[in-house]
């Protein structure tokens, strides 16, 4: 009987350390943000710690080394990039500085058909603009109809639309920088079709990008 109650024991002993493995290997997994299609998706993208961003001339050169969905390839790409600074129209007549750069790129998907994407990051002053940036065009999308429906409490997506090709935009803030991307399908596709690989191609394009303009040694704002 005794040796019957130590063997119970030993197999409720395994059991509980073997489902405690399983929790934690899922816990890391969830908090990965990663995959097999890059970096992160539009639905697993989460919020990282504020950090402190620098302006480049080449852009879509933070795109090149990593696929920005399964079984796509980047193609063509152009660099828009001024570093001269640029005043934005803030509250009570600041005006804050930031400068801008962008891509516009072509992709080609699994089955050969052309997809478009562009990418617009403005790096400001500060990170009190920014966040402000964020909230005017966060309203001005409400406004129009464009709802927004949020990412994690400093990025959201929209649905997206050019001349019939289904789209998807992501806007996001991190500390001073502020990025727009807009992803776009083949002429002719559905949105139904094509939303899953629009998420994750708009959701990639950010973190490769954010990450890309990061600041290593910089000090991090508070949060705002």
């Amino acid at each position: 009987m005794r040796r019957s109650r130590d063997t119970a024991l030993r197999r409720a002993r395994m059991a509980a350390l073997i489902a405690a493995a399983v929790a934690v290997a899922v816990a890391v997994a969830g908090c990965s943000g990663g995959g097999e299609d890059g970096p992160g998706t539009g639905e697993k993208l989460t919020a990282r710690a504020p950090g402190v961003h620098r302006w480049t001339g080449s852009p879509c050169g933070l795109l090149a080394d990593t696929p920005l969905a399964k079984g796509f390839t980047l193609g063509s790409t152009t660099d828009s990039a001024d570093p001269e600074p640029r005043e934005d129209i803030g509250e009570k007549g600041a005006r804050p500085r930031y400068r801008q750069m962008g891509c516009l790129a072509d992709l080609t998907g699994p089955d050969g058909k052309f997809w478009k994407l562009g990418a617009t990051a403005a790096v400001y002053e500060d990170a009190e603009p920014a966040r402000r940036a964020y909230r005017v065009k966060q309203n001005l999308d409400r406004v129009h109809g464009r709802v927004p429906e949020p990412v994690h409490e400093s990025a959201y997506g929209r649905p997206a639309d050019d001349r019939g090709r289904p789209g998807r935009t992501l806007l996001l803030r991190n500390g001073d920088l502020l990025l727009s991307v807009t992803a776009y399908g083949p002429y002719g596709s559905e949105e139904h079709e094509v939303r899953d690989d629009l998420g994750t191609i708009v959701g990639n394009t950010a973190r490769l990008m954010e990450d890309g303009l990061r600041e290593r040694d910089a000090p991090s704002p508070a949060p705002s």
